[in-house]
Formats: structure tokens, C-alpha cells, sequence
């Protein structure tokens, strides 16, 4: 089994332009209401539909809302990439930190309003 997550949205361009050039993201797909995204790994997949196209049933018409939807995106170097952003001056919603249950992290949001949290996962430090 294998999930990809569908958000519906205006933004086609902007969001190709924010997952390619902000988080190097591939395109594994497109069309002019279509948008599959794979992350540099090509270990899993985000796609964006534009709302209200006739090519797709009443049920995938109503756009997303900007609220209530986070992804989570792990990472090798949260540091590097966190200071990578930056140098590309991407809004830092949260900035970097250390939580107890062991992950250092960050945040950003996309074009949609979903917000990124950009993780390194590690045991907590006792």
C-alpha cells in the first residue's frame, strides 16, 4: 500500500515553483489540472488538483481551505537545509529548535497554507 496525498488548489504554478525550487521536489507528472510531485528521493509522492475541473467528480471539486493540514518532511541535515532557506529567503514560520522527545525541527508553509514541518528525528536525551 502506498499513499499520496491530494490537495486541492488554485495554485498550480506556485506550488510547482515552491516544492521544485524550494525543496528540490521532482515532477513525476502534469497536465493543465494535474500536479504529482516526488520528493528528491523519490521515496514518496504529494499532488495537487485543480478544483472544479470537469474532468473529475462533484466530490474532488471543492477547494482546500488553507487550514487544519501539516506534512512532515524527515531529513538527514535539518541544520543544512534549515540555513539553506534561510540563504534563499524562505518565511521561517518556526524557527529551528530541540524538542525533549528528540526532534530538532522547523517550519515553513507552502503557497496553500500548509504548513512544513522539516524534522530530524533522534532519541530523546535523557
Amino acid at each position: 500500500m502506498k499513499l499520496n496525498a491530494g490537495i486541492l488548489t488554485e495554485k498550480l504554478a506556485e506550488t510547482k515553483e515552491f516544492y521544485t525550487k524550494t525543496l528540490n521536489f521532482g515532477v513525476t507528472f502534469e497536465n493543465e489540472f494535474y500536479l504529482l510531485l516526488h520528493t528528491p528521493n523519490h521515496e514518496a509522492e504529494i499532488s495537487f488538483l485543480l478544483p472544479n475541473h470537469p474532468s473529475q467528480q462533484p466530490f474532488f471539486h471543492k477547494p482546500f481551505q488553507g487550514q487544519g493540514m501539516y506534512l512532515t518532511i524527515e531529513v538527514d541535515d535539518v541544520d543544512s537545509i534549515y540555513e539553506n532557506l534561510k540563504k534563499k529567503n524562505v518565511e521561517i514560520k518556526i524557527d529551528i529548535r530541540d524538542e525533549p522527545w528528540g526532534d530538532r525541527h522547523f517550519a515553513i508553509q507552502d503557497p496553500n497554507g500548509i504548513g512544513i514541518d522539516i524534522v530530524k528525528y533522534s532519541a530523546p536525551q535523557n
